[in-house]
């Protein structure tokens, strides 16, 4: 953490706090000085990570528990988080989900759902949170995946979700350059956390996935969420204050690998 740049005097709003990498990124960036804002869906698990957040700076981040697909709840998010800090920063879209499905076991209901949670809602929850940053010449941090940029079978509805967010993050990116507001992505390969998991996939195959990362990731193993809150940490700091419109994969190499 030593090698990670301050930051102090920063507002950050996470979201997917919950759990996993939003959660990761939250106390670290509260370890690192930051004053953070955080929501996701489950009330129980945004307290812990508000409670782990408290242990690492002493001070009680402001949460905000809702779902991201109500329009209502994004405006009083923004609303909310600036009215309680003043100002905005960073902004981490974070929340996400995985479903399961080709397109001849799909549904029209699934597509929705995805695109709704990984798309939609971190669309709007930018636009409004564009204004604040613009005051402050903030930095936005979306979190996409491998699948955005690599096509995988079987998860065809999340795999069109995270590359509309790699085209979200360089189109913002540009549109936002000449007011210095900062736009990039990581993009995760296989991290352990909840998220397989919470698309369906059982303890066992859940395990078969996770020994298959020796073979699909160059550096053969499934990465940390501490791995991935570092670089969007980075990315968020002044450290990177000349990178705009980059996606950075945290994949162990697993985007630049080719089936022989």
């Amino acid at each position: 953490m030593a090698s990670i740049a301050r930051l102090d005097g920063k507002v950050a709003l996470i979201t997917g706090a919950s759990s996993g990498i939003g959660a990761g990124t939250a106390i670290l960036f509260c370890k690192l000085g930051a004053e953070v804002a955080i929501t996701g869906r489950n009330v129980e698990n945004l307290s812990k990570t508000a409670d782990e957040c408290e242990k690492s700076n002493g001070k009680k981040p402001f949460k905000l528990a809702g779902d991201l697909t109500s329009e209502d709840f994004v405006k009083q998010l923004v609303d909310d988080t600036v009215k309680h800090y003043g100002k905005l920063d960073i902004l981490v879209n974070d929340a996400g989900i995985v479903k399961v499905g080709s397109i001849e076991t799909t549904s029209l209901e699934q597509y929705d759902e995805v695109m709704n949670i990984n798309v939609r809602s971190i669309y709007h929850l930018t636009m409004l949170a564009v204004p604040h940053l613009v005051k402050t010449k903030g930095s936005i941090v979306n979190v996409s995946s491998v699948n955005g940029v690599r096509s995988f079978g079987g998860v065809l509805a999340y795999c069109m979700s995270k590359s509309a967010i790699d085209q979200f993050t360089r189109c913002t990116a540009i549109e936002l350059a000449p007011k210095q507001v900062r736009v990039n992505s990581v993009n995760p390969g296989v991290i352990i956390t909840e998220i397989h998991k919470r698309g369906g996939m059982d303890e066992e195959a859940y395990q078969k996935f996770l020994e298959r990362c020796k073979t699909t990731h160059a550096l053969g193993r499934p990465g940390q969420v501490e791995e991935v809150a570092n670089t969007i940490a980075f990315l968020a700091s002044d450290s990177a204050s000349f990178i705009t419109g980059a996606q950075i994969p945290v994949d162990g190499g697993r985007h630049a690998m080719c089936p022989r």
